[in-house]
């Protein structure tokens, strides 16, 4: 057999065999022409992998994302039996209240955003605590029975570049200092192109979990929920607590003195108020973040609600965006055209009145 003879390296000679060297040459020509012309479902598992290095899958995603929500409420309520806070503060919000920060926010944010982390390293992740070290953080592995036995949710493969993941550890921080429990939750919202399509709510003090992907499936507790017709001459709007800024006065003005006013704590409470019927709407007129409000705004677009910035705008949560959304905003599950157009109709009298 024909071979070619190098230098002797240590005393050895090195032969390199022509026609073995040949066969596989052809061998890999021939494989390559076999893999850009068959299906994907026919091509090789090793292929399938290496084609879908850049996709996530959204089932799995879907799955972390509730295991994410409730870990770190067993982190809140971990802090919550020791009372050991170790509080302090942030500074002021723009309503100039108290912007409060505790070991319960660290720790729901150290497992939540790590524990993500770990299991889907190549996604965008933004936690409203960035700014925290995690030196030590528990995380998890999937644990499929998180979703409920009649759920059919399919594996789904998005391409990893477009989705992003807001984290809020834990919504309503000042009401859990003060033992205000039932305002407290953990939220995850994972955006495609910007848009919300999976929202997770999980309320840690009360032991539940409302979840939805668009389209696809939801939780149990969110599937019973069916939309209500309201008036909107005498509404009830849940407004912030802590945050109210000039809202409460808004509400009269656009609605009437007669409205009714549902004052609570925590984006995602307040969402949940809408999704089940004991609020109208929820408005908010001043800024706010994009992980307060991105789970939210996935879960009312499953049930079919709408939620928009005061000028009717929807809100963009990709990764190019800002984590701010300066332009207040209405949450309703029904009669959204109705009252944005009341809203609108007001403050474009109120800018006509001051030129």
């Amino acid at each position: 057999m024909k071979s070619l003879r190098y230098e002797k390296m240590n005393g050895r000679s090195i032969r390199i065999h022509r026609i073995p060297a040949a066969i596989v040459a052809i061998l890999v020509i021939c494989l390559l022409i076999y893999l850009c012309n068959t299906d994907e479902e026919q091509q090789p598992a090793m292929y399938g992998m290496l084609r879908n290095q850049n996709k996530v899958n959204m089932r799995k995603l879907l799955i972390g994302s509730i295991q994410a929500a409730q870990r770190g409420g067993l982190e809140i309520l971990s802090v919550a039996r020791t009372r050991n806070l170790k509080e302090r503060s942030k500074g002021k919000t723009d309503e100039g209240a108290n912007d409060p920060f505790t070991d319960a926010d660290a720790r729901s944010h150290c497992v939540m955003k790590h524990g993500l982390q770990r299991i889907f390293p190549r996604i965008q992740i933004f936690s409203e605590e960035d700014k925290e070290q995690c030196n030590e953080a528990n995380t998890f592995d999937l644990d499929p029975t998180v979703l409920h036995e009649t759920a059919k949710i399919p594996d789904e493969l998005i391409n990893i570049s477009d989705v992003t993941v807001w984290i809020d550890p834990l919504d309503a921080t000042q009401e859990f200092t003060e033992q205000l429990y039932e305002y407290v939750t953990t939220m995850v919202c994972v955006a495609v192109r910007g848009k919300p399509v999976i929202g997770v709510i999980h309320s840690p003090f009360i032991g539940q979990t409302a979840w939805a992907w668009i389209d696809r499936s939801m939780s149990e507790y969110l599937a019973t929920i069916i939309a209500g017709e309201h008036d909107t001459s005498n509404p009830i709007i849940t407004v912030s607590r802590s945050h109210a800024g000039d809202v409460k006065d808004l509400v009269r003005a656009v609605f009437g003195e007669k409205s009714n006013i549902l004052t609570a704590a925590g984006a995602g409470y307040k969402v949940l108020q809408v999704a089940s019927n004991n609020a109208t709407a929820y408005l908010h007129s001043t800024k706010i973040k994009k992980w307060d409000i991105c789970a939210g705004d996935a879960i009312l677009r499953a049930l079919g609600g709408t939620m928009t910035t005061l000028d009717n705008k929807l809100i963009d949560y990709g990764r190019g965006e800002s984590p701010v959304n300066a332009r207040g905003l209405l949450a309703t599950v029904v009669q959204h055209d109705q009252y944005i157009e009341k809203l609108m109709t007001y403050r474009e009298n109120q800018k006509t009145k001051q030129r």
